[in-house]
């Protein structure tokens, strides 16, 4: 009898050495050498679209950089519902905007001063996002080429887009 306690004593030694060894190694602590970078969420892909009050409300404080008054918004979506075609009623809207001396829009000579950072904070103004690096190379490009170019026909190219009239 006391020889099958040592074999299963010695048995269970080796079994618990064995399983030690095994399951009781050095952790590896592996470090990867990783660049940092701004990652920026993507909202090109909008699929909702703006209804006419929402996209006064918007555009108005894209422009104003302030809410818009009741009144005001009632008197726009009156225009917006009396013209046929949105588009051509659009840009009526944008072109009373425009007229009004308190916009708060960036002078020309501000764009042409600091271009990039004029098409980055156009596009977050008015899609609340980064531009992708072709846009601020075409952008960049297109202001620089074209002397005529003004903050306003870049602020009617964004605010008519099919971009900015969904979410």
């Amino acid at each position: 009898m006391r020889s099958f306690s040592y074999k299963v004593i010695i048995q269970l030694i080796v079994i618990n050495i064995l399983i030690f060894n095994i399951y009781c190694t050095k952790e590896i602590h592996l470090n990867y050498q990783v660049n940092a970078a701004n990652i920026y969420e993507t909202k090109a892909q909008k699929f909702k679209a703006k209804n006419e009050a929402e996209y006064i409300s918007i555009l108005y404080t894209n422009l104003y950089q302030k809410a818009i008054d009741p009144m005001v918004l009632f008197q726009a979506q009156s225009v917006l519902y009396s013209i046929g075609d949105q588009n051509v009623a659009k840009e009526m809207l944008l072109s009373g905007y425009f007229n009004n001396p308190n916009i708060l829009i960036p002078s020309n000579a501000e764009m042409r001063k600091d271009i990039p950072n004029f098409i980055t904070e156009t596009y977050k103004r008015f899609y609340l996002r980064y531009p992708s690096e072709a846009e601020k190379v075409y952008f960049t490009n297109y202001i620089k080429n074209k002397p005529e170019v003004t903050v306003e026909m870049i602020y009617t190219a964004f605010s008519t887009s099919d971009e900015y009239s969904f979410y």
